[in-house]
C-alpha cells in the first residue's frame, strides 16, 4: 500500500503529461481525481494502522542495487502516518484553489504538484538512506519551478537562493552517508545501521552534516534567510507547500534520523540546538512585529512556531539520553518529560500544518480582493466581510494555542515536557513569548481590520466569501476543532512510536557507551 501512496500521484503527473494543454479542465480534473485517490489510500492506511504496535508497519523491502547495499524499504509509524495524511489532505485543496497567479501553464503546475507530493511522501517513509536522499533531494526540483515560474517579480531570485541553500547543506548530507556505509558495514538500511556503534567524536561529525540539511529546509535560525524571500515570492500555493508541508521533512529528519543515528552527539549538541531553537522562537517574534507586509508577518512567525517544535525535539533528546544513563525515571513512565516534548513537537508539526494552511489560503484571498497585503490596507473589512473575519479570526486565535483549537495541545505538550526537564527557563521564555504573540496578534487584527474604512475597502465593492472560498477553508477549520477538542485520536497513535523511539536512543547510546569503554 505504502508504494501505490507514494508513486500515484507521480503517475497521475505522467497521465497528464499525455493531455493536451488546450484542455484545461480535463488537466485539472485528473489532477484533481489523483489527489483525491492518494487521500482516500492514506486514509485507509490510518484506519488500518495498528495503534498499539511498536516499530514500523506496512514494511515493503526488496533488493534494488544489492552490488552496493541499497535496498527498497519504507515503512511507517506513528510519526511518519500523520505526516503522510497531512501532505495528501493539502494537496487536493491546492488544486482546488481558484488561484489567479496560476492561470498559465496549469499543466506544468499540476504535474510539478503531483511529482512534490510523491518526493515528500517518499521522505517520510523512507527507511534506506539512499532512497531518502533521492527523494529528498527531489522535492527541491519541482519547488524551484513553481516559485521561479509562478512567484513573483522576484520569483527566480527567491527561487536560485532556496535552491542553493538547500543544494548546498544537502551535498554534506550525501557525503555523511557515503561515510555511514563504509563504518556501518556496507549498508544504507537504517534498521541495520541503527545497530551499530557509532564513535561518539564520528557521530558529532555525522549529525552536523545531517542537521544542517535538516536545518536548512525547516528553516531553524540562522539557517532561515531563504525564507521571507521564498515565502513572499512564491505563489500561495508554493508558500503553503513550503510552510505546511516540506518545513516537516527537515524537523521528521531531525527526529528520524537524530534519535535513532546519534543520540550521543545529540547530548552534546543538545544545550546549543535548544538554545538556538529558543533564538528562533524570540526571533521570528519579535521580526514578525515588526512587519507591515501581512505575508511576510506569517512567514517569520512561521519561524517562531517551527522554532518551538525544535525545542519539543531537542528537550526530549536530552531526557532520553539522561534517563539512558540511569538517572531519573523510566523513559515510559507516564509524566516522563521526554515523551511528552517530542509527542508534542510531532502533534505541533501537524497542527502548524493546518494552520499555516488556512492562513496563506485566508492571505490569498485578500490578495485576489484587492491586490494588497499591507496591515494598513484593509480598515474597516470587518463590516463589510463578516464571513470571512469570522474564519481569520478563529484560524488567527488557533494560531496563537487558544485552548480549544489544535494549536494549543501540541504547544502546551511541548512546554511542559522541557520545563519538566532542566530547562524550566528555556520554557518560561518560549511561554512568555507565546502570550506576548497572542496579545500583538489581537491588537494587529483590530488596528487592521476594524475601524475607519481604508480607500483600497472604499473603492473595492468588496464582496464576502464566495461558497468556494468556504469551502476551501471550513474542513481546515473542521480540523482545528476537532484535533483540538478530541487529540486523543492523533495522540494514541504517536505517542507509542515515540516511545520506541526513545527506548532505541537508550539503546544506542547504551552500545556507544559500552565501544567507549572497551576501547578507551
Amino acid at each position: 500500500m505504502l508504494s501505490l501512496i507514494t508513486f500515484l500521484p507521480a503517475f497521475g503527473a505522467l497521465l497528464i503529461g499525455l493531455i493536451p494543454r488546450e484542455r484545461k479542465t480535463g488537466i485539472r480534473s485528473m489532477a484533481i481525481a489523483i489527489s483525491l485517490l492518494t487521500l482516500a489510500l492514506s486514509f485507509g492506511l490510518f484506519m488500518t494502522f495498528d495503534s498499539v504496535h511498536l516499530g514500523m508497519q506496512f514494511e515493503e523491502q526488496a533488493q534494488w542495487i544489492p552490488q552496493i547495499g541499497i535496498t527498497y524499504h519504507v515503512g511507517v509509524d506513528g510519526i511518519s502516518l500523520f505526516l503522510i495524511m497531512l501532505t495528501t489532505f493539502l494537496v487536493p485543496l491546492l488544486l482546488f484553489a481558484p488561484w489567479d497567479a496560476i492561470r498559465d501553464r496549469i499543466k506544468l503546475f499540476s504535474m510539478m504538484l503531483l511529482i512534490l507530493e510523491t518526493a515528500v511522501i517518499g521522505v517520510f517513509i523512507s527507511l534506506d538512506l539512499v532512497l531518502f536522499y533521492i527523494f529528498w533531494e527531489a522535492m527541491l526540483i519541482p519547488m524551484y519551478f513553481i516559485i521561479g515560474i509562478w512567484g513573483g517579480e522576484r520569483g527566480s531570485y527567491a527561487a536560485i537562493k532556496f535552491f542553493l541553500y538547500t543544494m548546498s547543506t544537502s551535498v554534506l548530507m550525501l557525503v555523511a552517508i557515503i561515510v555511514l556505509y563504509f563504518v556501518g558495514g556496507n549498508t544504507f538500511d537504517l534498521m541495520q545501521l541503527k545497530k551499530v556503534g557509532l564513535d561518539s567524536t564520528l557521530q558529532l561529525w555525522l549529525f552536523g552534516a545531517f542537521a544542517a540539511a535538516f536545518a536548512v529546509k525547516v528553516p531553524l535560525w540562522p539557517f532561515h534567510s531563504w525564507l521571507p524571500d521564498a515565502y513572499s515570492e512564491a505563489p500561495t500555493s508554493g508558500t503553503i507547500l513550503l510552510s505546511a508541508i516540506m518545513s516537516k521533512a527537515g524537523l521528521y529528519g531531525l527526529i528520524r534520523f537524530g534519535l535513532t543515528l546519534f543520540p550521543s552527539a545529540l547530548l552534546q549538541f543538545g544545550p546549543y540546538l535548544l538554545a538556538l531553537a529558543l533564538i528562533g522562537v524570540i526571533y521570528g517574534a519579535l521580526v514578525a512585529w515588526a512587519q507591515k507586509d501581512l505575508k511576510r508577518l506569517v512567514a517569520y512567525s512561521s519561524i517562531s512556531h517551527l522554532g518551538l517544535v525544535a525545542m519539543g525535539i531537542f528537550a526530549f533528546t536530552l531526557a532520553t539520553v539522561t534517563h539512558a544513563s540511569g538517572i531519573g525515571a523510566s523513559s515510559t513512565t507516564v509524566n516522563n518529560p521526554s515523551v511528552l516534548s517530542l509527542t508534542g513537537s510531532v502533534m505541533q508539526m501537524i497542527n502548524h500544518g493546518i494552520i499555516i494552511a488556512a492562513l496563506f489560503l485566508i492571505l490569498a484571498i485578500l490578495w485576489d480582493r484587492f491586490g494588497k497585503r499591507g496591515l494598513n490596507d484593509f480598515g474597516g473589512l470587518a463590516e463589510k466581510m463578516p464571513r470571512f473575519m469570522t474564519l481569520f479570526l478563529f484560524v488567527m486565535l488557533a494560531s496563537v494555542a487558544l485552548p480549544g483549537t489544535n494549536g494549543f495541545v501540541g504547544e502546551f505538550l511541548i512546554l511542559l515536557g522541557t520545563f519538566m526537564s532542566k530547562y524550566q527557563v528555556y520554557a518560561i521564555i518560549a511561554a512568555t513569548i507565546a502570550v506576548l504573540s497572542a496579545v500583538y496578534m489581537l491588537w494587529m487584527t483590530q488596528r487592521s481590520f476594524h475601524g475607519p474604512v481604508s480607500d483600497a475597502v472604499e473603492r473595492s465593492g468588496v464582496k464576502d466569501l464566495s461558497g468556494r472560498e468556504a469551502w476551501l477553508l471550513i474542513p481546515l477549520v473542521i480540523l482545528i476543532l476537532w484535533m483540538g477538542i478530541f487529540p486523543n485520536l492523533w495522540l494514541s497513535r504517536i505517542r507509542p512510536s515515540v516511545e520506541d523511539l526513545l527506548s532505541q536512543a537508550q539503546a544506542h547510546v547504551q552500545l556507544t557507551t559500552h565501544q567507549a569503554e572497551k576501547n578507551p
